[in-house]
């Protein structure tokens, strides 16, 4: 039988050899489909991971100026309706430009991180802001060709399912910014003092830019390099904006680098913190609940401090030191000179400053509101009246808080009015108020025995005149400063100089102490005598004195 070649068998065959491969592949391209059908109905999309969605709790000063925060985690919610728009825009422009028009996927990027998988090449990124809050918020951050393609499936499915504006918000609360900041809030806060709906463009298009990289880039403002570096990448964000018309040329033209806050933080940024501590406890009281509790709710603390003085108080005591040279620190006793700053608002209670210690990360306790302190001289001019509760355990104790014998002071100020000192102004959560302060005022003191103490104090304190002069709009008010303490000459222990008027009483509190003979305990010391004590703490209170006052002239 002759053999036909092999040429023509394939000729012949060709057709069918086609038609089977043509069958075959669109058989594969069926099965992909259904697969990938099959995928996305199974597909579900995940609740949000418990911290992506836990929230701390901010504390701000009485003029909305931020204190510092509480909780596991930097983040507050924010609805989209509070991130100004050309904040948003900023935000597509740097990290996917198609955001608004796309369908949640990156079919170029995707096909690039499936390559990478199967070759062992570097991993890719690229993704779209969907991805990108799919894989913070719904997934785990395992590099992995299943989570990569269950990352798709599920974003293809938030597109559908929810708007573009729902999953910005979601990106935008839990995105990382670096300084610790989850969500925009906390970046907002933590790069410029501000909250998002106050952020310019200049500052919306630096956090932006941030995001790529936010590890490197939260040094900005204090790192020369990594500053120019993300100046050169603001610069880009700006320039996409202003091509893609979602700032206007005299915008773009407009704009500066923004000015960071300094980071790491600074020394106040420590001492802030016992006041935090104060404030944290008031308020989850006020509110029914743990201070942990607080803490993971998401809630804005308005505080009655007052940030400014806070710090320049802080400045101003800096240089108080135990005397090296002391017989006491030869002796190897290891002096240590504590300060405690207060202040209170007589007849209301608001505490607007509260000064206790230089270091909370090395001393955590408060000296200012738990420190017991010699009082000696310093109560000898409630010794003759008779005091009202809660002030009347004063006279049966030597060693007061300096918050109570501040408060004792400013109900001299308000002609014998207690007001309970307080911390919180108001509580807020989602834009809602859920607590609101009211002074708690009792009188304790008849005012003829209020004006009695003022007189044996300083002997300047007057009772309040409505008189003014003709170039006067308002009256100045009486003021009386007093220095005493426990101790005399050189064996001073503690000095005490309070300074009052019917608008302030403010006390600074000087006192030393050393190691005890047991462990972990500590006994009272002398103060340093060069300078000497009572003029240090008399030209502490004055320098305060005059900062705390200076805006009511």
């Amino acid at each position: 039988m002759r053999r036909i070649p092999l040429r023509l068998r394939l000729r012949r065959t060709r057709g069918r050899l086609l038609r089977r491969t043509a069958i075959a592949f669109l058989v594969l391209i069926a099965a992909l489909c259904t697969a990938a059908v099959v995928a996305y109905r199974l597909t579900d999309i995940p609740e949000p991971h418990p911290e992506t969605v836990t929230q701390s709790t901010v504390f701000v000063d009485d003029k909305g100026s931020y204190l510092g925060r509480r909780g596991p985690v930097d983040r507050q919610e924010v609805p989209l309706s509070q991130v100004p728009r050309y904040v948003q825009d900023a935000v597509i422009a740097a990290e996917n430009r198609t955001f608004r028009t796309d369908d949640g996927v990156s079919p170029r990027a995707i096909a690039r991180a499936v390559l990478a998988s199967l070759t062992g090449g570097e991993r890719q990124g690229g993704s779209t802001i969907t991805q990108q809050y799919v894989k913070n918020a719904l997934l785990t951050p395992e590099q992995s060709l299943s989570r990569k393609v269950r990352e798709a499936l599920i974003a293809i499915k938030l597109d559908r399912t929810r708007s573009k504006d729902d999953i910005l918000a979601g990106y935008l609360n839990t995105v990382y910014f670096g300084r610790g900041s989850a969500g925009i809030q906390a970046a907002a806060r933590n790069y410029f003092g501000v909250d998002t709906r106050n952020l310019t463009v200049s500052q919306g298009a630096a956090l932006a830019s941030i995001v790529n990289i936010p590890s490197y880039y939260e040094k900005a403002g204090s790192d020369p390099t990594v500053t120019a570096t993300l100046k050169a990448r603001w610069t880009w964000v700006l320039d996409a904006m202003a091509a893609s018309g979602t700032i206007t040329a005299k915008q773009r033209a407009d704009a500066t680098f923004p000015a960071f806050r300094f980071y790491p933080p600074g020394q106040t940024e420590g001492q802030r913190q016992y006041m935090i501590d104060v404030a944290a406890k008031e308020a989850a009281d006020r509110l029914g609940i743990t201070e942990d509790q607080l803490a993971r709710g998401g809630y804005t603390v308005h505080t009655t401090f007052d940030l400014a003085l806070q710090d320049a108080t802080t400045e101003a005591v800096k240089n108080l030191r135990a005397d090296k040279d002391s017989k006491e620190n030869k002796n190897g006793k290891d002096i240590t000179l504590h300060t405690a700053v207060v202040a209170i608002k007589p007849g209301d209670g608001a505490v607007r400053l509260l000064y206790g210690g230089s270091d909370y990360a090395r001393q955590p306790f408060n000296d200012a509101v738990g420190g017991a302190v010699e009082a000696g001289t310093a109560l000898d001019p409630f010794i003759k009246v008779r005091l009202g509760a809660p002030l009347s355990d004063l006279q049966k104790t030597a060693a007061p808080t300096p918050l109570k014998l501040t408060s004792a002071y400013a109900t001299v100020a308000a002609n014998g009015l207690y007001a309970t000192p307080y911390t919180i102004t108001k509580i807020t959560r989602d834009s809602r108020t859920v607590y609101t302060s009211h002074p708690e005022t009792r009188q304790v003191l008849d005012e003829k025995e209020a004006y009695f103490v003022t007189e044996q104090t300083s002997g300047t304190y007057k009772k309040p005149s409505l008189s003014t002069s003709p170039t006067q709009k308002t009256p100045t008010p009486p003021t009386s400063s007093f220095t005493a303490g426990a101790g005399g000459g050189i064996t001073r222990r503690t000095v005490w100089s309070t300074t009052l008027n019917p608008q302030l009483t403010l006390t600074v509190a000087l006192f030393a102490d050393r190691p005890g003979e047991k462990k972990n305990t500590t006994v009272p010391a002398q103060l340093p005598n060069d300078p000497p004590p009572t003029e240090s703490a008399a030209e502490t209170a004055a320098r305060i004195w005059g900062l705390a006052t200076a805006g009511a002239r």
